[in-house]
């Protein structure tokens, strides 16, 4: 368990430590429904290492989940040229730490506000608050975009523009079920499909020509 992914259940765990204790007086079941609300916030901010690919063409998804759509489309906010985006799904059940899917420097980071709109619909991408990131390196530039969703609330950022990451690094979180998408060249091969679940950090999602 990863203390710096843990600390941000820190007020979550003891609101529901305190109302474990308080319903103890009251019901048994009610104690352990707590219980078990605490077993899974331990399990949802989980925060497992991953072994990354050291192939240098490769991108790594930047988080747990399921690919949702692979399009091309123009990126709105940071390069505006057509891309590559491959979107992906997190569900309560996946870890939600999202990590570099190549290694280079964070060279933007902007918040957007937003709705909460379903983060399966398509329109989230345009409505939904968001954090835009770049990672850039001397073969590409990548953008990232989390998304919130109708349960997540939060995004989380543990890096800055400037700092410099390797390829699977940690750079933020999101709270509960939301989507993170990732804006490949056009030039790349995608090797996932509508579909997959993805590993973040560990599964290759798109390759670069030699």
């Amino acid at each position: 368990m990863r203390l710096e992914t843990l600390a941000e259940a820190r007020w979550i765990l003891a609101i529901l430590a305190f109302i474990a204790l308080v319903s103890l007086f009251f019901s048994a079941w009610l104690f352990l429904l707590f219980v078990v609300l605490i077993a899974y916030t331990f399990y949802f901010f989980r925060d497992p290492e991953r072994a990354v690919p050291n192939d240098p063409n490769a991108f790594v998804a930047a988080a747990d989940g399921t690919v949702t759509d692979i399009i091309e489309i123009d990126e709105p906010d940071v390069l505006k040229t057509k891309k590559r985006r491959i979107g992906i799904f997190l569900s309560i059940f996946d870890v939600h730490t999202n990590r570099a899917p190549i290694g280079g420097r964070i060279v933007y980071r902007q918040h957007r506000e937003g709705l909460c709109v379903d983060a399966r619909r398509p329109e989230c991408s345009e409505k939904n608050e968001a954090m835009t990131w770049v990672f850039q390196n001397p073969r590409a530039t990548i953008v990232v975009r989390q998304l919130t969703g109708a349960i997540a609330r939060r995004i989380v950022a543990w890096a800055d523009v400037g700092d410099e990451l390797k390829k699977g690094d940690r750079f933020g979180m999101i709270r509960f079920g939301s989507r993170t998408e990732v804006y490949l060249p056009l030039a790349a091969n995608v090797v996932v499909k509508v579909g997959d679940h993805v590993a973040g950090g560990s599964t290759i999602i798109g390759r670069l020509p030699d």
